[in-house]
């Protein structure tokens, strides 16, 4: 067996994601209530995985929202860097010491391998998440603005992405958010359009017949369509093929996608 993983949730109103193996479980944020995402894990069929440790890539609310809940619940570490913990720890609540887990660089959760990668977001100290076991890598990369070429290269070649394709430009432009919020989406600072994405995956994708799942898309500004569309088209101009040399799916918000194997 390799790597399993599932979005329980993804977007504005909540994020998390489950990635295990045989021995090992682990969260990447905690955006819904404690009892939201224990529903979901065990509609996955995890219910027997107890996660051993939350990974929090930021301290935005619809990323750490249920992490104190499920770390008193469950008595499991909370991982984040430092200046992200200085943010978010009167939010999450009392957490037991032993439980309040700072990395500054790459880690192990039992036999997982976990890189941490800067990214551009509008928070203290953000990051992206490779998750790495045996010769398997899934990639976390979204709530960023830009993606420089220093991220593009770890994230080069990977087996699974969780990709962020936040909105559709014109729909954007041309909706109902004020002015200051449509630019700090489209700033470094903010997220990635479908076109952005369109552009930035072909330069990532390998022979090894990827999977991607366009994640945090904007209720708003967006639709699973349109996104998948935007992308599939500028894929397979670059010569690649859905279903044939790579695989390509949403996430969603109100439900978690099925349990896929990598």
């Amino acid at each position: 067996m390799g790597l399993q993983i599932s979005v329980l949730a993804s977007g504005s109103s909540g994020n998390s994601i489950v990635i295990n193996n045989k021995k090992n479980t682990i969260l990447i944020d905690a955006g819904l209530s404690g009892k939201e995402l224990i529903k979901r894990l065990n509609k996955c069929g995890l219910n027997d995985n107890q996660p051993d440790a939350i990974l929090i890539t930021h301290e935005h609310s619809d990323h750490i929202k249920g992490a104190g809940i499920l770390s008193r619940r469950l008595d499991i570490p909370v991982y984040a860097n430092q200046r992200t913990w200085g943010k978010m720890e009167n939010s999450v609540g009392k957490i037991d010491e032993k439980n309040c887990c700072i990395f500054k660089n790459n880690f192990m959760i039992g036999n997982l391998g976990i890189i941490p990668f800067n990214i551009s977001h509008d928070a203290v100290d953000p990051v992206g998440f490779i998750i790495n076991y045996k010769t398997k890598n899934i990639g976390i990369a979204t709530d960023m603005g830009h993606v420089p070429s220093d991220i593009r290269g770890k994230l080069r070649g990977l087996d699974f992405f969780v990709f962020e394709a936040n909105h559709d430009l014109e729909m954007l432009r041309n909706g109902s958010y004020p002015y200051h919020l449509k630019k700090r989406i489209r700033s470094d600072q903010g997220h990635l359009s479908n076109d952005d994405t369109a552009h930035i995956l072909p330069e990532l994708i390998e022979d090894n017949y990827p999977k991607i799942l366009l994640a945090h898309l904007s209720q708003e500004n967006n639709n699973p369509q349109v996104a998948y569309l935007t992308i599939k088209n500028k894929l397979e101009a670059e010569g690649y093929k859905i279903d044939e040399n790579v695989e390509m799916d949403f996430t969603f918000k109100e439900k978690a996608t099925k349990l896929y194997q990598v």
